[in-house]
């Protein structure tokens, strides 16, 4: 990795506010005109994560990775044990069925600042992550990306990512349901 870039684990309050402000960031930038503009707006503030990243940090259930230059956070990813079930951080009403993936690990979010995205950051993070996973035993690892991010469905597949042909509708306000792809990689 480039002298400038380390890699933080998500441990101190800085860091949730720092994670929570990339996701923010990088929701506005990424879903804009698929996610309802007032969900953007008024629920996905710079804020809205940081209770969830404290709580996971508590609780053991999933882990953050700041990426920094220099001393400035530019990306950050989440991963942990694959989620199955009732999943209403995301969306309310959002169930997800893992069943065919038991023991698997997630990559649960990834997201770095819109200014910094073409990078490499991204790759850095991901494959991080992936290793995480790796030497943690997980035999495989997961993620959804919204079927319409052509980008990310790409940027996935170039790190040996496939869609396994699974849709997850992912309701949001308003009547809208977004569509996100399960892609998975053997560790």
């Amino acid at each position: 990795m480039p002298e400038p870039l380390r890699f933080v684990d998500a441990s101190r309050e800085e860091h949730f506010a720092a994670m929570s402000a990339i996701h923010c960031r990088g929701w506005r930038s990424a879903y804009s005109g698929f996610v309802p503009e007032d969900y953007l707006r008024e629920v996905t503030t710079e804020d809205h994560w940081i209770p969830f990243f404290r709580e996971d940090y508590a609780t053991k259930c999933c882990k953050g990775i700041l990426l920094y230059e220099n001393d400035t956070p530019v990306g950050c990813c989440n991963y942990g044990p694959i989620r199955s079930g009732p999943s209403p951080r995301q969306s309310e009403g959002l169930v997800i069925d893992a069943s065919s993936y038991g023991g698997w690990g997630e990559v649960i979010s990834l997201y770095v600042e819109p200014d910094r995205t073409s990078c490499g950051y991204g790759a850095l993070l991901l494959e991080e992550a992936v290793r995480r996973l790796g030497a943690e035993g997980y035999p495989g690892c997961t993620l959804f990306v919204l079927k319409e991010n052509q980008g990310a469905r790409r940027f996935y597949e170039r790190h040996g990512f496939a869609w396994d042909g699974t849709v997850q509708k992912v309701p949001f306000p308003h009547g809208v349901v977004c569509n996100d792809l399960r892609y998975i990689r053997k560790l």
